[in-house]
């Protein structure tokens, strides 16, 4: 089997850090390009540290850094440094992709701006996620996924009971759903460039990842759509979408609509409920929804999950357990399709979550651990054609750090 993958031979200079844009850079990366990933000198990429932040769960390994940054080169470059600025055009010159997230106006003081980029390379493929978009009031605002892509776009408030106050939801989930836009943006315009030859700047938002994922509420409100009251799990509008409870404690998610009906009553013992009028149409169920949760809430809280999961699976009636990220890595679904895949190099870490993007017959290349802090200055440097004495003189000037036995003594 040859080790060409998709991408074999492009090249990407991840320039960003904190999740959406450089777990985009890892999607090209699962698919054989040679990405090349820039931090800053002292702590390097925030992300680093993401892992011993609450309420991230406390582990030996440094395991979101490998999930967003598997499969890269790192280099350490001071960009506030003006001699840094011979390495970064060399880098830009050599890129197919650039990859972003410096605010606008900070990234144009670092060379980074898609003008000065796109001047040393008009082939190259620009992307940058911001946190509200280039136009508007609060384009220059900076943007976390909890405040941009959750709490601005609709998705917090709409993701709570009613009588419960917004909560703080899984972050990282917004920076990772606007990395497979990132992704897509970029290979969309790699596939124009393939036709026209043209270069191109490319990006998202949070916010627009974030509405996106609101859609249906978004879009209701669009149409001038009366919303439903917050979820009541006692009242819900529809007893049929409605989370239960078993009498082991586990809890499932139901997820029926009225062609399962006559299975459900089945499965819940009550074949009788298919003759009762209140439950003759879905306005019967909205109308009689406080009833009918009532009554199916009794039933699921007699019997374990086990029970529930032989009698709504034989009705086919469409429900999920619902699964802690505890129970989800231990899933066998997910080694059964390459969800979760083995990563190579990292003590007290196995295994590592790949990139929802597949193409079937097209493997991915293995994960490898992501970089130390600036493990291949000098090996890149020498590959982008500068010397030993200019390497010496880039970092006598402040521009990279040290050779690593300079470091050591720190």
């Amino acid at each position: 089997m040859s080790n060409e993958s998709v991408f074999t031979g492009l090249k990407v200079l991840d320039a960003s850090s904190f999740i959406a844009g450089p777990a985009a850079a890892t999607v090209l990366s699962d698919f054989g390009a040679d990405v090349i990933k820039i931090e800053p000198p002292g702590m390097g990429d925030p992300q680093r540290r993401l892992s011993s932040v609450p309420p991230s769960p406390r582990a030996e390994a440094n395991y979101s850094w490998h999930l967003a940054n598997r499969n890269k080169r790192g280099m350490v470059i001071d960009l506030k440094s003006p001699a840094s600025v011979g390495v970064l055009k060399r880098l830009v010159e050599w890129a197919d992709v650039v990859i972003t997230n410096f605010p606008h106006g900070t990234r144009e003081k670092l060379h980074l701006g898609y003008e000065e980029v796109s001047g040393w390379n008009p082939r190259v493929v620009y992307a940058d996620i911001t946190g509200f978009g280039d136009a508007g009031p609060d384009a220059g605002q900076p943007g976390f996924d909890l405040t941009a892509a959750w709490s601005r776009s609709g998705l917090l408030a709409s993701t709570r009971d009613a009588g419960a106050p917004p909560t703080v939801p899984v972050w990282g989930s917004g920076d990772y759903m606007s990395a497979v836009a990132i992704y897509a943006a970029v290979v969309t315009a790699l596939y124009r460039r393939e036709r026209t030859g043209q270069g191109a700047s490319v990006g998202t938002s949070l916010l627009a990842a974030g509405v996106w994922a609101t859609g249906t509420l978004v879009a209701g409100a669009l149409a001038g759509g009366t919303p439903f009251e917050l979820h009541d799990r006692k009242a819900p509008a529809n007893p049929l979408i409605n989370p239960y409870r078993t009498a082991d404690d586990e809890w499932f998610m139901l997820v029926a609509s009225p062609p399962h009906w006559p299975g459900l009553t089945r499965a819940v013992g009550h074949p009788e409920l298919l003759e009762d009028p209140r439950f003759a149409d879905i306005a019967g169920f909205v109308e009689n929804a406080a009833a009918l949760s009532e009554l199916l809430d009794a039933e699921f809280r007699s019997r374990p999950f086990a029970h529930w999961k032989d009698a709504l699976t034989r009705e086919r009636v469409t429900y999920s357990l619902i699964q802690t990220p505890e129970e989800a890595a231990r899933d066998p679904q997910l080694r059964a399709n390459d969800i979760i895949v083995p990563l190579e190099g990292v003590s007290g870490l196995a295994e590592t979550i790949s990139s929802p993007v597949n193409l079937r017959g097209v493997p991915k290349v293995p994960a490898k651990r992501a970089p130390d802090l600036g493990e291949h200055n000098a090996e890149i440097l020498a590959e982008l054609g500068f010397s030993p004495a200019e390497i010496a003189e880039l970092h006598a000037q402040g521009a990279i750090p040290g050779p690593p036995e300079a470091e050591e003594s720190r």
